[in-house]
């Protein structure tokens, strides 16, 4: 295992900088997510962290040794990348034994290691088949197997499960976490997909731009976004985001004007009773059934963007009535109007 340092990292093509100066520190046995949209620079951070692309200034450290001018093979680590990356014409055995091609490890202790590593992830009756005769999930073991089997520092996924469909990556999902329990070693996992970050994540780290805008563990950064992009990127469905009335003086920060107002969609209910602190009445433009609960979009009275609000499972409104919805107290994020930085919670 090993402690990942990232110092003023910065990765420029030509004189365009995508990275810019960005610090992380990954603790020994962590579980860390890089999150955020296409071209924030996490898969640019992550090969950087492999060796796999130059560092143009700043710093990387893994177990306490620089490795800024290090070649990957020797910086301990395996990556896994979305597209598994293994070899059609040879066996199961043959590809998760592949990174033990150049080990000084006798043939019985190289094919110790494979049925370990197979075993660990269910893969034993199947060493002997090629990839073709495989699932996906199956194969993407296949992937993690080969890293594994090489006792790594470190492991480092590139959007492992993005090839997948939605019932296999929520099973990869859980097989990855309870690997990790089980192995303990540091994990840095690239990815789009906030439900990915959430679910599996000690930690956090939030992209865009190439910029870090936030780290913490998943449910603080949902608790607490600190501006708008981090508050309307995490959680599902998207936080919704209103300007304040020029009239409401509550949500007035420092005289800068009407504060923009979050409310998550859980927390703004509709036909609710009891307290509230923000109180929404318009007309139903749609809903989505999900079992549990129902998501009822809302175009409030004289207002053009849709609200997202949740009834109760079986409490659906029909499309183009008028409806009432509530927000209790302390579920409202206020953000600054001109910063979109976050002045706290109401």
């Amino acid at each position: 295992m090993a402690r990942i340092q990232i110092s003023d990292l910065v990765k420029s093509y030509g004189k365009a900088e995508v990275i810019h100066g960005i610090d992380l520190d990954i603790q020994d046995g962590e579980f860390v997510v890089l999150v955020g949209p296409s071209g924030c620079g996490k898969s640019t951070t992550l090969r950087m962290i492999a060796g796999l692309e130059d560092v143009s200034d700043g710093e990387i450290r893994i177990g306490g040794e620089l490795v800024n001018d290090m070649p990957p093979k020797s910086r301990n680590i395996a990556m896994v990348f979305q597209n598994y990356a293994i070899y059609p014409h040879l066996s199961l055995r043959r590809n998760i034994g592949f990174g033990l091609h150049t080990a000084r490890l006798s043939k019985g202790e190289k094919d110790r290691k494979i049925e370990e590593v197979a075993g660990l992830l269910g893969l034993t009756p199947y060493l002997e088949r090629r990839p073709a005769a495989l699932s996906g999930g199956q194969r993407q073991r296949v992937a993690i197997g080969r890293a594994m089997v090489r006792d790594p520092q470190a492991f480092l996924f590139d959007e492992p499960l993005s090839n997948l469909d939605a019932q296999l990556r929520a099973q990869m999902r859980i097989e990855i976490k309870e690997l990790h329990n089980r192995l303990g070693t540091t994990i840095v996992y690239v990815t789009h997909d906030q439900v990915e970050a959430m679910t599996m994540a000690d930690r956090i780290v939030v992209m865009k731009g190439g910029h870090i805008l936030q780290t913490g563990a998943p449910m603080d950064v949902y608790d607490h976004p600190r501006d708008v992009f981090t508050a309307r990127f995490i959680g599902t469905p998207s936080m919704n985001i209103l300007r304040a009335a020029h009239s409401d003086k509550a949500f007035l920060p420092d005289e800068k004007g009407p504060a923009l107002v979050g409310i998550r969609p859980q927390d703004l209910r509709v036909n609710a009773a009891g307290p509230s602190v923000l109180d929404i009445l318009g007309r139903v433009v749609a809903v989505e059934t999900l079992g549990p609960e129902t998501l009822v979009h809302i175009r409030p009275d004289g207002g053009a963007d849709t609200l997202i609000a949740t009834a109760a499972a079986h409490d659906i409104p029909e499309v183009g009535t008028r409806i009432g919805a509530r927000a209790a107290p302390g579920s409202l994020h206020i953000f600054d109007p001109e910063t979109e930085l976050s002045t706290g919670r109401q």
